[in-house]
């Protein structure tokens, strides 16, 4: 079965009472580097983060995987050519609309892929630029959100 997206208003009704579900993709090319695009949408913009997005109301793990790797990625893959990495939280005091007093909570369940994409080819719906960092330079970076530098620990 497809997802069900929402309206903003339920959206952020959602976002106001809820944790939201998503996927990370952490994807690492031949050489080692990480993929992080620099986001245009809150909570996170003006930070580079690894590319994902959250898991629709009746939407497979699955079939969350192929779209958002689709979307964010330009090359829809299954769940069965990633890795697991685990489960993160990640916290907001910010929201997507930016309503005042409303913070955002995500449960992350993050998968590491193994690809080797073109840049200029990426999807530049969520984010301006996209480049590939080696981990150490990843985690050296305050312009890498913390949530991404997460999955690097030193």
């Amino acid at each position: 079965m497809s997802g069900h997206r929402l309206s903003t208003q339920d959206f952020l009704t959602v976002v106001r009472l809820a944790p939201l579900v998503s996927l990370d993709l952490v994807v690492i090319n031949p050489r080692g580097e990480v993929l992080v695009g620099l986001r245009t949408n809150r909570p996170a913009e003006g930070f580079w983060f690894v590319p994902g997005g959250r898991i629709q109301k009746d939407e497979r793990l699955d079939a969350a995987f192929r779209r958002l790797t689709g979307e964010e990625l330009g090359h829809p893959i299954g769940l069965a050519d990633a890795s697991p990495l685990g489960v993160y939280e990640h916290l907001y005091e910010d929201n997507f609309a930016g309503e005042p007093g409303v913070s955002t909570h995500y449960v992350v369940i993050a998968h590491r892929v193994s690809l080797d994409l073109h840049l200029a080819a990426l999807p530049g719906a969520q984010h301006a630029r996209w480049k590939w960092m080696h981990p150490d330079e990843l985690r050296a970076d305050p312009t890498v959100h913390p949530n991404t530098r997460a999955y690097f620990p030193g």
